[in-house]
């Protein structure tokens, strides 16, 4: 039953979220590899672009390359400074000044 006024979006076809898949790692290798900021912080807005049209979610590897804030590539000691406080993992960006914090657990020593 559709309630009125919303819409249910169909599933994309699994050849569309495999092509996605490819570009998005594709893109993120080469924001690696650029030497221009600016070129890499354009390739992570393709990235993301192309994932939300098919509704992709990034893998963790890919999502902690990128500010969530201003969406610029990072790059540790260059735009970024990440450290290790209280179990986390913090991304801080020195060109928006946002953090982001991932959670870790550390292995227990039998």
């Amino acid at each position: 039953m559709q309630i009125k006024g919303k819409r249910r979006h169909k599933r994309k076809p699994s050849k569309a979220v495999g092509n996605a898949k490819t570009l998005v790692s594709r893109l993120f290798s080469m924001a690696d590899e650029a030497n221009d900021r600016s070129l890499a912080d354009r390739y992570v807005q393709i990235a993301r672009k192309t994932a939300m049209k098919v509704k992709l979610k990034l893998d963790s590897c890919f999502k902690r390359r990128y500010c969530h804030n201003c969406h610029t590539y990072l790059r540790p000691s260059v735009n970024c400074r990440v450290r290790l406080r209280k179990n986390m993992v913090v991304y801080y960006c020195l060109d928006c000044k946002h953090f982001n914090r991932i959670g870790y657990k550390k292995k227990i020593q039998p």
